[in-house]
């Protein structure tokens, strides 16, 4: 038997390490060791505060997580593990030191991409699904709304777009750089330019998912990234929604987009973002590192709004 240890929600905004014991791998299993992991800021925060609604509960586990929703559960999908023959690989689990994980659920990790940029393969994964859900077009004026990681990570994308005019939006000032880093413009709210003809909205606010509608040009698209939680939000589909023959398509990782779907498995999908993150420039995006043994005491802080990818370590790795 291998002890482990792993981090648990167990109630509102509490978190606390637990041990279990591992048993021999099964057929097809191997035994990894933890190197990094990264916390998903948007999806974390909702698991942490008991957001998730009921209706969710099911669509909402994440591949290798335990417990229940709402509470106890051990939640998480960005980890870098070394296996027993030292190759390092990313897989979609929790926040744990030791763990049992199919070899088929391990992507190799290049060598081109260091461990603590690799916990971004998850949050760039969804970027990749984004785009292949808005189809962009060369030269189009496109918008991101929410400068948050994953509205960078797709901002990113979309300024590799030939002539491709990319503006990110956001209330923080303090992300201009960020987004100037990635090859895009950057405005607050009341400068955002319009007639935008693709919009990501990834702010997760009704004020980002109206300012998208106000400012998207005749037959635009309107790619909803965002995940609302428990909350309801009202939106203006009066004025001009109808008369400019808006469109409003809801992107989510957990399927991969149709004009991919059948041609791309997730494993490919999830290959794709590594090999993309041998781009230096997304260091930016990392915070911490905060040691495991420290994730109770620090999660509520990592948490709070304003963070990126904040990175856990495990040992001297």
């Amino acid at each position: 038997m291998t002890q482990a240890r792993a981090f648990w929600t167990v109630a509102p905004n509490v978190g606390e390490i637990r041990t279990e014991a591992l048993g021999a791998p099964g057929d097809g299993q191997i035994l990894l060791q933890s190197l990094a992991s990264g916390v998903s800021r948007g999806t974390e925060s909702l698991v942490f505060a008991g957001k998730v609604p009921e209706s969710q509960f099911a669509t909402m586990r994440a591949p290798m997580m335990d417990g229940a929703f709402p509470f106890p559960v051990k939640y998480g999908y960005s980890t870098v593990a070394r296996t027993p023959d030292g190759r390092r690989v990313f897989v979609l689990h929790p926040h744990q030191d030791v763990f049992l994980a199919d070899a088929a659920a391990c992507v190799p990790i290049p060598e081109s991409v260091p461990t603590p940029r690799a916990v971004l393969a998850a949050n760039l994964e969804t970027a990749v699904n984004i785009l292949w859900d808005a189809a962009p077009l060369v030269g189009e004026r496109i918008m991101v709304i929410g400068a948050g990681v994953v509205g960078l990570l797709t901002a990113s994308l979309f300024a590799r777009i030939p002539a491709s005019q990319v503006t990110v939006v956001d209330i923080d000032p303090s992300r201009r750089p960020l987004a100037e880093r990635f090859g895009c413009a950057f405005a607050a709210p009341q400068d955002a330019p319009g007639e935008q003809e693709l919009i990501v909205h990834a702010s997760a606010t009704e004020a980002g998912l109206s300012l998208a509608l106000s400012h998207a040009a005749f037959e635009a698209r309107i790619v909803e990234a965002s995940w609302f939680g428990d909350r309801a939000p009202t939106i203006p589909l009066g004025e001009a929604f109808h008369s400019r023959r808006l469109r409003i398509t809801a992107s989510q990782v957990g399927a991969i987009a149709p004009a991919m779907r059948g041609r791309r498995s997730y494993g490919e999908r999830l290959a794709t973002a590594l090999h993309l993150l041998a781009d230096p420039a997304y260091d930016a995006l990392l915070q911490g590192p905060t040691r495991f043994e420290d994730l109770p005491r620090a999660m509520p802080g990592i948490l709070a709004p304003g963070g990126l990818c904040h990175v856990i370590t495990y040992g001297d790795e």
